[in-house]
């Protein structure tokens, strides 16, 4: 099979099972220009460096909200656990309000924070790179949190194109 079947490329991709990650930042109302929370569903998440402490996550230049995320330096990205499975849903979804009913709080450069999460991180943008259709965003974590209780135990895996539970 050559790399540019692209269907055929992304299937081989999702043979690589991976957490499921929300991440927000703060955008603008296209009609107002008021300030209006953004996220969205990505796997892409991957932690790069300890010293400094560094992740990566990347965006497709297709995206709605690839504006949003290429004007502000701050996001974050919320680890989503195995009972977040709607939530992950909700914000893969276009042109619904993807805060509705979902508790959340402003945190460093008005990220949108997102009160249940396994693990959340608040980043400023560090450096931005090309990756052909995507842009890849690496973060400089400013503060994190991870819950420890038993809901968030089990994490919200991606497989094949669904949703998987640990073996």
């Amino acid at each position: 099979m050559t790399p540019t079947d692209s269907k055929a490329l992304r299937n081989a991709f999702g043979h690589f099972a991976t957490g499921v990650t929300v991440v927000t930042t703060m955008g603008k109302d296209l009609e107002t220009g008021h300030p209006k929370p953004v996220a969205m569903t990505a796997n892409s998440f991957s932690s790069v460096s300890l010293d400094p402490p560094l992740v990566l996550w990347s965006i497709d230049k297709g995206s709605k909200s690839y504006g949003a995320y290429t004007n502000n330096d701050h996001f974050a990205i919320h680890i989503l656990h195995s009972g977040q499975q709607d939530l992950s849903n909700r914000c893969a979804s276009r042109d619904i309000d993807k805060f509705a009913g979902v508790e959340w709080s402003q945190g460093i450069g008005d990220a949108p924070l997102f009160d249940d999460f396994s693990c959340r991180f608040q980043c400023v943008v560090e450096h931005r790179y090309e990756g052909g259709d995507h842009q890849i965003i690496v973060g400089r974590v400013l503060d994190y949190k991870c819950k420890t209780d038993h809901s968030t135990n089990q994490p919200l895996l991606f497989f094949k194109g669904q949703y998987c539970d640990v073996a």
